[in-house]
Order: structure tokens, then C-alpha cells, then sequence
């Protein structure tokens, strides 16, 4: 089965090189005449940075919770405190396997006293409704909490730049400015489009670190929202992009993915993510994360890597301190995920590597026999591009 979003037919015809994500088809770039999809990839990322892009995320799991207990549940399934979250806001949250692993990350916004909506990574979207429904059903059978999957009901397009702002404001029938509208707020609106009005959820967030929105309508209507936001953007110098910019603009901000950072091996202090633990609660997962394996000073940890002298990152490379060790060479790590990142005109990378966090400032190398390639690398902190987030909450 394919699945395909209600702006495919858009992104086909404009170009686009497909990618698979779980069942879905997404755009991987949208190459221009003379372009390779890595040339493209490059230039959204930079449009991003500089000016404002559009990425069509209609494809993120979304589940409708609703009842007078949801925001316990919630507390007994993210690491992270719910019952405090006021209502017109968001929060990002973490949930765990019962060893401990990392399952899943997200965000969900209360949109009313006892109504949530909580958004999954693409790829997990159906595996985090089971876990759901069986905690539901066979765990917690007397919270009354209703869950239902609503992924395919809404179509969603993530507007993200410096003038995201501005864009937006020509689209929608409310303020959008930063103190009528601060990071991570929730709310409604109606977005103008040539078709009509549509009703739309609105959300401030950013998985790109830039200012960003994400724009929620009802599925029929997602052609004509993708269509307007494009044509408001026409005077900031829009682009859409696809899921190599994505990537690489998370990689530069240092934003973990499942299957790759969080590849089931990982704790959210693996990844630098224990500061949501709250102490002060129970949740799934947690008892285990106190055992002497998952807290020992050598675990992997997750860092950003830069290449050396201009070098290329080689493709799934290991880690090493000397890469012309004898064999075995001692493994210290692998990279995750890399990319060139046309901001810092280098490459880099995110990386799992022992007692990573007090390896910064070190160098070592990155290495991929297979391909018979290696790369000096310098280790540092895995956010490349603005670690106090000032972009995205100005």
C-alpha cells in the first residue's frame, strides 16, 4: 500500500523526487534545470535559513485524545510533566519502552480543558497508537481517555524562515505577532485562500530552528492551503522543500529522529534529553532508566561532529582514535546522521559516542572500511546553529 498526501499531485508536477517514509511518499527535493537533488536540497535549506520555505508535513501521525483523564495518561506515558500544560499551548515530550528505551517523540497541544492532540513521528505513527490503545485497554482501563487516529483527516504544512511571520500574517484572520502569538502556542484561525476560507489549527513550532508555524486543515482542503501559503510567500521569496532540506536543517539544530538517534539502544540521557525526566512522577520506562548500565560513564552519547580541512563525511562511518590502528580497531561510537550543511559550508554530523559529552573538543576520526574512506573530525555539542533558540522565538 502507498499512501500519499493531498498535495502529491502538486509536488509531482513541480518536480519533485520521491522518497519513501514509512507508507508514504514525501518529497525529497524539488530539483531545478542543471540541479542534482543534493544542489537542490542545498539551495531549500539555504532559502530556509535566509528567507522562508514550506515543507508539506501532513504525513506526521496525529491522535485525537479526549476525556476527563487524559492528561494523567499522558503523565504516565511521557517522561516529561502534562497536567500543568495550559490550555492554547503545546510541549514537546518523550515516551519510553518499559526497559527504559526511548520509544517515540513529539509534540501535543491541549486545544481544550479535556481534548489533546498529541503528533507522532511518521514512521511510528501506528506502532504508538497500539502502545496507546493497550495501555487503554488492558493497562488503565478505568482512565477515561479516548484515542483516536486522525493522521490521514488533516493535511499540515510547516512554514518556516525569518519571514515566516510575515507570510503567514497575509494568510490567516488572527495576530501573529510574537506577543499575541508566542513559541509554542496552539490556537484557531481561518487561512484565505482563492478557494475560500478554510478553518486551520495553527502551531507555533520548529523542528528547522528557524520561525515557524505549522498549518493544520482538513485534508479535502490541503491543496488549497499549500496554494495560498505559496502564493503569499511569492513576495519573500517562498520555496517548498523536502525532506533532505528537512533533514539537514534538524542535523545543523541538532534534532534527534527515531531509527537513527533514538535506534532502540538509546536513553533520553543518551541523547541529551534527561532534564525532561521529571522527578516527580511515575511513568512508564522510568524505574528501569537507575540501572547501573544505563547510567555508567562510558554509554554513547549523542554529539555533533564537523569534518576537518574541508573533508567529506564518509557515508556510515564508526568512529575511531586512529584510523590506521591494527586490526580490530577499537569502535568509540557511529555516526547517525550527516549532511553537508551549507550554512557552516561543511560537513557534519550527529553521532553516538562514548563518554561523548566529555569528549568535546576532541579529535578524532570517522571512518568507513567499506568504502575505504575516513575524515578527521572535530567533537563538539550536537546544536551547530543557534543553541540559545533565539530564532525561533523572535
Amino acid at each position: 500500500p502507498t499512501r500519499t498526501s493531498a498535495m502529491h499531485s502538486w509536488h509531482a508536477e513541480h518536480g519533485a523526487r520521491f522518497v519513501n517514509a514509512g507508507l508514504w511518499k514525501r518529497p525529497h527535493s524539488y530539483p531545478r534545470a542543471g540541479e542534482t537533488e543534493d544542489d537542490a536540497a542545498n539551495r531549500e535549506a539555504l532559502n530556509v535559513r535566509a528567507n522562508v520555505g514550506v515543507v508539506d508535513v501532513s504525513t506526521l501521525g496525529k491522535i485525537e485524545l479526549q476525556g476527563r483523564d487524559v492528561a494523567e495518561f499522558l503523565n504516565r506515558i511521557y517522561i516529561n510533566r502534562w497536567d500543568n500544560l495550559a490550555v492554547g499551548r503545546c510541549r514537546y515530550g518523550v515516551m519510553l519502552r518499559d526497559d527504559g528505551m526511548v520509544l517515540d517523540d513529539g509534540t501535543t497541544s491541549r486545544l481544550a480543558a479535556t481534548h489533546f492532540l498529541m503528533t507522532t513521528t511518521t514512521v511510528n505513527a501506528a506502532k504508538v497508537m497500539q502502545h496507546i490503545e493497550y495501555l487503554l485497554q488492558a493497562v488503565w482501563a478505568q482512565l477515561e481517555v479516548y484515542a483516536t487516529s486522525v493522521t490521514e483527516q488533516w493535511s499540515a504544512a510547516a512554514l518556516s524562515g525569518p519571514k515566516a511571520r510575515e507570510v503567514l500574517a497575509a494568510l490567516v484572520d488572527i495576530d501573529v505577532s510574537n506577543a499575541a502569538y508566542p513559541f509554542l502556542g496552539v490556537g484557531a484561525c481561518r487561512v484565505r485562500t482563492a478557494a475560500g476560507e478554510i478553518p486551520a489549527r495553527l502551531f507555533r513550532m520548529s523542528y528547522s530552528g528557524e520561525l515557524a508555524y505549522e498549518i493544520h486543515v482538513p485534508a479535502d482542503r490541503g491543496l488549497d492551503m499549500w496554494q495560498a501559503v505559496l502564493a503569499a510567500g511569492a513576495a519573500w521569496d517562498i520555496v517548498p522543500y523536502g525532506t533532505e532540506a528537512m533533514s539537514t536543517l534538524r542535523i545543523e539544530k541538532g534534532h534527534i529522529v527515531i531509527g537513527a538517534e533514538a535506534d532502540g539502544r538509546t536513553t533520553a540521557d543518551d541523547l541529551g534529553l534527561a532534564k525532561l525526566v521529571n522527578p516527580n512522577k511515575w511513568c512508564v520506562g522510568k524505574p528501569l532508566l537507575g540501572r547501573a548500565g544505563l547510567v555508567a560513564a562510558d554509554r554513547w552519547q549523542l554529539v555533533g561532529l564537523t569534518a576537518q580541512s574541508g573533508a567529506r563525511m564518509p557515508r556510515g562511518g564508526k568512529l575511531v582514535a586512529d584510523p590506521d590502528h591494527a586490526l580490530p580497531n577499537p569502535m568509540l561510537g557511529h555516526v547517525t546522521s550527516w549532511c553537508f550543511s551549507p550554512h557552516r559550508n561543511a560537513w557534519i554530523a550527529l553521532a553516538l559516542l562514548a563518554s561523548g559529552r566529555a569528549r568535546h573538543g576532541q579529535q578524532l576520526w570517522v571512518v568507513s572500511p567499506l568504502a575505504s574512506e575516513k575524515a578527521q573530525v572535530q567533537v563538539g555539542p550536537p546544536c551547530f546553529i543557534d543553541p540559545d533558540g533565539e530564532r525561533l522565538r523572535g
